[in-house]
């Protein structure tokens, strides 16, 4: 009770109904001393049914507050259903609303903590395996009775091996802009052939000492960006390169509907081990056929870079052998 009389507004509307009841009980008296006896003891009655009802209000608000206290230093217990009646209604409904998307900002902010701390831990072992290789080779290299031809030989395989770390590098600065939405997506237009020209460019060389052929036909415009679109085309076209033997072909071909732009990519290689197509396009996942060289990142970079253009895109297997991948990029919300 002594805490309800701190409390300024209770001092206030205390103060304004002690000045209406003296005013009134004075005007009751000169009347009459009947009327004025009368008018106080109405006056007192309605003044201790204020103070119970304010004081009952008060106790159960000051219960929510320790109950929303509670509820902030993560007791998962507490239940709100007891402020179901009367004014504090609302006011629940509202805490309720409060609680649920805390605890879900919460759970989400310990599935963003272990997916940082699993990512951390991918990256470090994907970049310590080169790293040791190089801390290797440049031992070798300080040799004093080196030969020059085996020093050539060194130094293209630690050139080597630094490309591998800088290609790592930039693919996951580049995953990381996608998945903070930084990454900025233009709408240009281009024809299809051009944007497999540029796709499968990077790769022509590789490709030619590998004897492989490439077969590309297309047909019809593509909308979005085409860097980052090249970027995914390449990557697809890279794992098929990897997964086809020597002497192999790998086909592109592209066409557009009214639906969508479609982009398939395919090869003659043994194809996708049925263990690995659920996860092939998860981020450092390599699958049983994965040379020494491959991160398990180009794929996913590709995934992510269509899905943000309103895309998607299927890995399977041919019936006459060799892996399929299929691009779809819709003209309107899937």
């Amino acid at each position: 009770m002594m805490k309800l009389f701190r409390n300024l507004e209770i001092k206030g509307t205390i103060l304004v109904y002690g000045v209406i009841t003296a005013a009134a009980v004075i005007t009751a008296f000169t009347w009459e001393r009947r009327f004025g006896l009368l008018m106080l003891g109405v006056c007192a009655a309605f003044f201790f049914v204020y103070l119970f009802v304010t004081c009952r209000r008060y106790r159960r608000i000051s219960q929510l507050a320790a109950d929303i206290d509670q509820i902030l230093h993560g007791e998962g217990q507490v239940s709100l259903d007891k402020y179901a009646e009367g004014e504090l209604s609302i006011l629940q409904n509202e805490v309720c609303k409060m609680t649920v998307r805390l605890r879900e900002q919460q759970l989400s902010l310990k599935e963003d903590k272990v997916y940082l701390a699993d990512s951390l831990a991918d990256i470090s072992h994907q970049i310590r395996t080169p790293l040791t290789s190089i801390n290797l080779l440049v031992s070798l290299l300080a040799e004093q009775d080196i030969t020059h031809k085996r020093r050539q030989q060194l130094s293209h395989e630690l050139y080597e091996l630094l490309s591998r770390i800088e290609w790592l590098i930039t693919a996951l600065l580049k995953m990381s802009r996608l998945d903070a939405g930084t990454a900025k997506f233009k709408s240009e237009s281009i024809p299809l052939a051009e944007l497999l020209r540029r796709g499968t460019a990077p790769l022509l060389v590789s490709m030619d000492l590998r004897d492989q052929r490439l077969e590309v036909s297309a047909e019809g415009n593509f909308i979005g960006d085409v860097s980052w679109t090249c970027e995914a085309i390449t990557n697809i076209v890279k794992n098929c390169m990897e997964h086809t033997p020597e002497g192999g072909s790998i086909e592109v071909s592209a066409s557009e509907n009214v639906l969508y732009s479609e982009i398939l990519i395919s090869d003659n290689g043994r194809g996708i081990e049925a263990e690995d197509l659920p996860h092939i396009f998860e981020r450092f996942y390599k699958g049983r056929d994965s040379g020494e060289k491959s991160f398990g990142i180009g794929l996913a970079l590709a995934r992510r870079i269509i899905m943000a253009q309103n895309g998607t895109v299927k890995a399977e297997n041919k019936m006459s052998g060799g892996a399929k991948f299929t691009i779809r990029f819709y003209k309107g919300t899937v």
